[in-house]
């Protein structure tokens, strides 16, 4: 009788975790967060459990699975409306190389050291830092390389603005100020809560409206 318990948990749990997860809107195991990460081995911790206490009631593990979920759901949306929550949660991006120079300060600030690009490096088949124009560590932890093109005023583009939010960090990398982006939008009509996405390129302003996607 153990024996089908066991089996029946084992199956019943498969399948509420894969419906949990569609509806957390998981990614690939690769691009899960901190807390994502957190989350799933919180629950797999909790149904190892609860298979392995086959005499005790399923609903000691399935509650609390549940109230992480709702938590995560919670966390989620919080995080799509807040740009705060979202990078405290989640971090920034981080640009390592910009131009073929690393940016040695920011690696020091995200205890990223140099062994640790070179070997992303050597992943994505870069030889030297050299052949790189621009390295973004982005908040999963990957390294997004740009390779150096022979147009020397190509740049990388900035996000400026995702979903109606500016990003003062960015607005300081490229050295322009609050009031010269509200004029830039004067001129063009445009209201900041109406921008979906708009980055910085080549001293100039790119922008998607929410009424253009």
């Amino acid at each position: 009788m153990k024996y089908l318990i066991v089996l029946f948990r084992s199956l019943f749990f498969y399948i509420l975790v894969t419906i949990f997860y569609r509806v957390m809107g998981k990614r690939e195991i690769g691009e899960l967060s901190i807390m994502d990460f957190i989350v799933s081995i919180f629950i797999a911790e909790m149904i190892a459990i609860s298979i392995e206490n086959y005499n005790k009631s399923i609903f000691l593990s399935l509650l609390p699975i549940l109230l992480l979920v709702v938590i995560q759901i919670s966390i989620s949306y919080i995080s799509m409306k807040n740009n705060t929550i979202r990078h405290l949660i989640d971090g920034k991006p981080s640009v390592i190389i910009s131009k073929g120079k690393v940016n040695f300060k920011e690696m020091k600030s995200l205890r990223y050291n140099l062994d640790d690009l070179l070997m992303q490096l050597r992943v994505n088949s870069i030889k030297s830092i050299e052949e790189v124009d621009y390295a973004v560590l982005e908040s999963n932890g990957k390294l997004s390389i740009f390779k150096r093109q022979d147009d020397p005023n190509r740049e990388y583009p900035l996000p400026l603005i995702i979903d109606g939010k500016i990003d003062l960090d960015v607005l300081n990398k490229i050295k322009k100020s609050k009031k010269w982006l509200d004029n830039e939008f004067k001129k063009n009509n445009i209201r900041v809560e109406n921008i979906f996405y708009c980055f910085y390129k080549n001293n100039k302003l790119y922008i998607i409206e929410n009424d253009k996607i």
